[in-house]
């Protein structure tokens, strides 16, 4: 990779900046000064430095980020903030897009990265990675619907849901419940308990394939995933 890409894609300025950058003398390749922008650079085993700082090279972000209500699951919106709006520069500096999406009112786990056959391959509908909710429901959710949820009920639209695993944590007029499904259609949780006649009215996204959303994330905030973390939600075993 040439110099000046990978001064670029890490945040030190546009072309013009970096060719200052380099020009002034402050950028070292293995303690070398480089001062051309056309300097090939192998980026797994040299050491770049920009007046003494090392710059670490990293290609994709993969961020987890407890989305609050009212934040629209988009790279950028006229009239709405987005979940993009929450990033730091130093990450938002690599163009990175959620993973799927959760609805504007809707809380909890969102994957962000820059990384596109990452979330192809979450978000591809042969993959068939779970996703988990837990929502309150305006009525009582029974064990009949347990078990209509686990066949599939039909949408509004007509179509039938792949399989849910329902369960319910509290029963009552208004009822918490865990929800576990491996589509995302539009609205679909919201969508699959209106087929049963009742009403979601808070719904929030803990877990996707293996991973958990850190519960020592508070809402508007992110972190970074670690390497096995990444791994995990990729997993199928």
């Amino acid at each position: 990779m040439r110099i000046d890409k990978l001064l670029a894609n890490m945040g030190y300025g546009t072309r013009k900046d970096v060719k200052k950058l380099l020009k002034s003398g402050g950028v070292h390749v293995n303690g070398e000064t480089i001062k051309e922008g056309k300097k090939h650079i192998n980026t797994d085993s040299d050491l770049v430095t920009v007046y003494g700082e090392e710059v670490e090279y990293k290609p994709y972000i993969y961020l987890m980020l407890n989305k609050p209500q009212g934040v629209i699951s988009a790279t950028e919106d006229l009239e709405h903030e987005t979940v993009i709006d929450l990033l730091l520069y130093e990450h938002a500096m690599y163009e990175p897009f959620p993973v799927g999406r959760l609805d504007k009112d809707t809380e909890g786990f969102l994957l962000i990265t820059n990384d596109g056959q990452f979330s192809h391959a979450l978000m591809s509908p042969k993959k068939h990675v779970p996703k988990t909710y837990i929502a309150t429901v305006k009525g009582m959710v029974t064990d009949v619907d347990v078990q209509r949820f686990k066949e599939g009920v039909t949408l509004d639209d007509g179509y039938v849901t792949k399989p849910g695993e329902l369960k319910v944590i509290e029963q009552g007029p208004v009822s918490e419940i865990e929800l576990t499904i491996t589509e995302g259609k539009y609205h679909q949780v919201k969508r699959m308990f209106e087929a049963v006649e009742k009403k979601v009215l808070t719904l929030k996204r803990t877990k996707i394939g293996k991973l958990t959303l850190d519960p020592e994330l508070e809402l508007g905030t992110y972190r970074e995933l670690r390497q096995e973390e990444i791994d995990l939600i990729l997993s199928r075993d």
